[in-house]
């Protein structure tokens, strides 16, 4: 029996969505069971007539064509796009969300690195491979105190991972080390041309927010890092009491910048926070290191050239 149409596009989606993956060397490597049918089916549903035109006539076509081939998905994929400049003025998006841990800032140093640097004064004597071990197992375990991680200035939360990863419960040692995570030593901006390009996007009247997991330290780090001019709005779970992947906190971003979730793009590099999360709030959203790997390719797709 014949494939239906939406069957053949969401195995041809899922084939090379796969491949890119891994061809890019993307965390998440080549598993399947990442890869939800709402992403495509929602995909799917914006597709114009004339390309499920085609679509139709693939599915009429010799047995050979039951997959449709790259060529034909990535005619399917500019032709949407083509949709969408139409509708905003030769942009595809009114709005440009973006990841701060892992997209627009990471750390300078390794973290297992700094916990034993500054902790050894206080008698921290794990290595930096047991202090990171220690940190991943912490951090994966159940937060009971809330339903948040990030509540406030999160200095609950990140007590705990700090005794949990170095064994040492040490205040000063704890305040030490939070507070060297708010200067920007602690951090540098993955993109050296960010600035630039979210100058051109606002210019072009692309509106420009972070959306991030983080307690209240974030707003005053993008200070230090002398970048929080840079965006129109700023939503950090701590303060809209929603972290990623409820679609709530994208909500509130687009409540900020005074636009629909169909207006916005994110941009983040985990797939279940950052894309799954996006798309549940009906925003579109890019995976950071897979489906763009600078701030200049974000801005060429949305439209603008920088």
């Amino acid at each position: 029996m014949a494939l239906t149409t939406r069957t053949k596009i969401l195995k041809l989606f899922t084939t090379k969505t796969q491949c890119s993956t891994l061809a890019l060397g993307s965390r998440d490597g080549f598993r399947h069971d990442l890869f939800r049918e709402s992403e495509y089916l929602s995909s799917f549903s914006f597709f114009s007539s004339s390309a499920a035109n085609a679509a139709v006539a693939a599915e009429t076509a010799s047995p050979s064509a039951d997959v449709l081939n790259g060529s034909r998905l990535f005619g399917f994929l500019k032709e949407y796009e083509d949709y969408r400049r139409n509708l905003y003025g030769g942009l595809t998006h009114k709005a440009l969300f973006v990841d701060a841990v892992g997209t627009l800032l990471v750390p300078s140093q390794p973290m297992a690195q700094i916990y034993r640097q500054i902790g050894e004064k206080y008698g921290v004597e794990y290595s930096e491979g047991e202090i990171l071990n220690r940190y991943r197992w912490a951090y994966e375990q159940p937060w009971g105190k809330s339903r948040l991680r990030y509540v406030n200035d999160g200095r609950p939360f990140w007590q705990y991972i700090v005794s949990s990863s170095t064994g040492c419960s040490d205040s000063q040692y704890f305040e030490e080390l939070y507070n060297y995570y708010t200067t920007e030593k602690a951090w540098h901006l993955c993109d050296p041309d960010a600035e630039k390009v979210f100058q051109a996007l606002r210019k072009a009247g692309v509106k420009v927010a972070v959306v991030s997991n983080f307690d209240t330290r974030l707003r005053p780090l993008l200070r230090a890092l002398k970048c929080d001019h840079w965006f129109d709005a700023v939503a950090v779970s701590a303060e809209v009491e929603a972290e990623k992947p409820n679609p709530t906190i994208f909500l509130k971003a687009c409540e900020f910048l005074e636009i629909q979730p169909e207006d916005a793009v994110h941009v983040g590099d985990d797939r279940r926070n950052d894309i799954w999360g996006a798309r549940d709030a009906g925003c579109d959203a890019w995976l950071w290191g897979a489906d763009v790997t600078s701030f200049r390719e974000v801005a060429q797709r949305i439209g603008v050239q920088v």
